[in-house]
């Protein structure tokens, strides 16, 4: 596979396949989300626009970055998340960098958003659709964030079709500045197993794919339906 690592300054045009990673802690986050029971989840632009998403439908659950605020419903950490009840629910997401990775390549025909909990399922759909190229967003510290490039390169080796070893990609997202800043404490909104449960591989047997819809860019878990076939393989 060619695949290419950008940051989001560094996407000067709209890539054909897009793979949009946040591992601390956007899209760990979306992934529990669906694993609690929501529908699907709608990737804001602006904490004003979530908040008047959330006025326009009252039972949509709105989520951000850092300590909660008026308005939210729920923090971006997993460890919080892990005990909602979102079934059947809309969730609206705003964080720092996951959610403007995937606005920015909102007219990708394809999008797919990961983390490390759902690595495989996003390899395979890479191989399914049979990507030729994709384009990696590495979200974090304006594409420099060692735990994003790490996952992204885990999953274009997958997606390659390699015996890739996820041993080294995981100890370098456990080392970086991310995983330091939740442990201390430095970022708000945080549960003390956030890390951990960003580091569990193909915790989810679901791949997250974004796309336009009623000009909403909204984010929902797709299973590839030869996965079963091709994890034997």
């Amino acid at each position: 596979m060619d695949a290419r690592f950008l940051g989001i300054a560094e996407l000067a045009e709209v890539p054909s396949v897009a793979v949009v990673v946040d591992v601390m802690r956007a899209y760990t986050v979306a992934a529990w989300a669906f694993a609690r029971g929501a529908e699907k989840i709608v990737l804001a632009g602006s904490p004003d626009e979530a908040l008047a998403l959330k006025s326009r439908h009252p039972d949509w659950v709105a989520l951000k970055d850092g300590p909660p605020a008026p308005g939210f419903d729920l923090v971006n950490s997993p460890g919080l998340l892990r005990s909602a009840d979102l079934g059947g629910r809309t969730v609206v997401q705003k964080t720092t960098a996951g959610t403007v990775g995937a606005l920015a390549v909102k007219d990708a025909s394809l999008v797919l958003c990961a983390g490390f909990v759902v690595a495989e399922a996003t390899a395979l759909v890479l191989r399914a659709r049979g990507c030729g190229s994709a384009t990696f967003v590495v979200t974090g510290e304006d594409g420099q964030a060692d735990e994003d490039l790490a996952c992204a390169q885990y999953i274009a080796g997958r997606a390659a079709g390699a015996g890739t070893d996820a041993a080294e990609f995981l100890r370098r997202a456990g080392e970086s500045r991310a995983a330091h800043e939740l442990a201390e404490g430095v970022r708000q909104g945080v549960h003390p197993d956030d890390v951990a449960l960003c580091l569990e591989l193909d915790r989810f047997p679901f791949a997250m794919v974004a796309a336009p819809e009623d000009s909403l860019m909204v984010l929902r878990p797709y299973v590839v339906p030869s996965a079963a076939g091709a994890a034997s393989s």
